[in-house]
């Protein structure tokens, strides 16, 4: 089975491994294999081959406040109602709430039914 890369990657574990092995310069090795001599730079500090994680290091919510998520983290702990149960008694505490964010919310703390 083949190596997975996220959508922007230009170069493969084995390039990596390369880069952080090799002596020769930046410039040298960024033509050699087509990419970025800030590529090369920045593969040279890792200590590891692997891609970083993609997106936000530590997932939170654009529509709720942490006081709102830690109130509805709370609440389905407290009851454990099912997600549209939760949604529509909470929804007159935090009126902007949704079906969506509510789900992601769920998720994000592990309390969601379908994890």
């Amino acid at each position: 089975m083949g190596q997975i890369l996220h959508g922007s990657a230009t170069t493969t574990e084995a390039v990596r491994r390369t880069i952080q092995n090799s002596q020769a310069s930046l410039r040298e090795l960024a033509a050699r294999y087509g990419i970025n001599p800030k590529t090369v730079a920045k593969w040279r500090r890792r200590c590891s081959v692997c891609d970083a994680r993609m997106g936000p290091k530590e997932p939170r919510s654009t529509v709720l406040s942490k006081q709102e998520e830690a109130l509805v983290v709370a609440f389905r702990k407290h009851t454990l109602l099912p997600l549209d149960d939760c949604l529509y008694a909470l929804q007159a505490t935090v009126p902007h709430l949704t079906r969506s964010s509510l789900h992601r919310c769920f998720r994000r703390h592990g309390i969601s039914r379908h994890a």
